[in-house]
């Protein structure tokens, strides 16, 4: 369990220095370095789908040499330094290149830490595991856009000196992971590591990896959310806030997703979370300049409820179908879909907004999630962690 809560503190301060950079890079590069939305979902998408492609290749790595730790502190690690160049940027070839040294972070730490998780933890509490570092991450995250907010004013929109104060708590969560202790309980548990193939996984692990990606296809970057609300009337210190509500909404949700799913099974809330995607995509879609401010706001905290019942959950799914001594590699290849994703749904979404309209990859991210929503209720008919399933608790 000390892992857990390391784990969870590391990622809640490298959350507070992502989320004091993220919800104002569109701002910094459309108002300041001159770029527009397909620029946007450009830096996006190729900077996510970087990061995705590393995803499987640590996972495998970290399974095959038995070894978490490393990993995790080389990804955040490199994460702080990616920020760096985010504050010299002048162009946003430089933005370009800060992003992607930031999400290569996330690309080598994510599945090694999340299969760290799963090793520090039993089986049947792995939902309320991973909901719990989910909760903290985003706890980070909440604090992060709330300092953004506040450097926003104090600072008189310098928008890279909020970078560089992000460094202090990037490094802070680097230095906490020295204290991680690895378990020998994967080593007793699988002594040696099959070949990590596609045509050997689940049936139900494949399937369900398949309709991830499908719904990625039309998961386009958060930062459209963001230039939406602005694009609708919000000022840039109003969407700041309108993104708090969202981390907020996912702070508080996480853990208790995760505890329903130990008990209720992990599928009613993935579908649940896939079609409140739809809602809140549909409804942006329809918002207008003269649509009720409290419209946005509700959708931003529907976007925190998504987010709680799937992020977690999902994971904790993998871990739950993957074979024995492969969790960090499925993981991987899960992070890797998702991120391989995100290149052709930014920059569709980019284009998409410039030849349609702002309203246009709204739309088809809908139609993605309700398409994804129903290919779950067959995919997870029956099988680990459903309901058909669930362990009982033995009184």
């Amino acid at each position: 369990m000390s892992n857990i809560i390391v784990l969870g503190l590391t990622s809640l301060l490298t959350d507070i220095s992502t989320e004091m950079v993220y919800p104002l890079l569109p701002f910094f590069l459309t108002s300041t370095l001159g770029a527009g939305p397909a620029t946007l979902g450009l830096i996006e998408g190729i900077a996510e789908s970087l990061a995705s492609l590393l995803k499987v290749v640590s996972g495998r790595f970290s399974d095959k040499l038995r070894a978490r730790k490393p990993f995790a502190i080389l990804g955040y690690a490199s994460s702080t330094t990616g920020k760096v160049l985010l504050a010299l940027s002048t162009s946003w070839g430089m933005v370009l290149g800060g992003r992607a040294i930031d999400r290569l972070g996330k690309g080598i730490r994510t599945a090694p830490r999340d299969a760290l998780i799963a090793d520090s933890i039993e089986p049947r509490k792995r939902g309320f595991a991973f909901g719990l570092h989910r909760s903290m991450d985003t706890l980070g995250a909440a604090i992060g856009v709330l300092l953004a907010y506040a450097f926003l004013f104090y600072l008189d929109s310098d928008y890279r000196s909020v970078f560089l104060w992000s460094l202090l708590p990037a490094a802070l969560g680097v230095l906490l992971l020295f204290a991680i202790r690895e378990s020998a309980h994967e080593k007793k548990e699988t002594p040696s590591i099959p070949r990590f193939q596609w045509k050997t996984l689940p049936g139900r692990l494949q399937g369900f990896l398949a309709i991830v990606f499908l719904f990625s296809l039309g998961n386009s970057s958060n930062a459209f959310l963001l230039l939406r609300a602005h694009e609708i009337g919000f000022s840039p210190a109003n969407v700041i806030l309108l993104y708090l509500a969202y981390n907020c909404s996912y702070a508080l949700l996480s853990l208790p997703a995760g505890r329903l799913s130990d008990r209720i099974g992990r599928k009613t809330l993935l579908v649940t979370g896939y079609l409140v995607y739809g809602a809140v995509y549909l409804t942006i879609a329809f918002a207008t300049p003269s649509s009720p401010d409290w419209i946005l706001w509700s959708v931003f905290v529907a976007y925190g409820l998504y987010s709680a019942l799937t992020e977690g959950i999902e994971r904790a799914l993998i871990t739950d179908l993957a074979p024995g001594g492969q969790r960090a590699s499925a993981l991987g290849l899960h992070a890797t879909l998702v991120g391989v994703g995100l290149l052709p749904a930014s920059l569709i979404a980019g284009s998409l907004w410039d030849l349609a309209g702002p309203a246009a990859p709204f739309f088809v991210g809908a139609g993605m999630s309700i398409l994804a929503a129903f290919g779950m209720l067959f995919t997870l008919e029956r099988g680990p962690f459903t309901q058909s399933s669930v362990p009982r608790n033995r009184r």
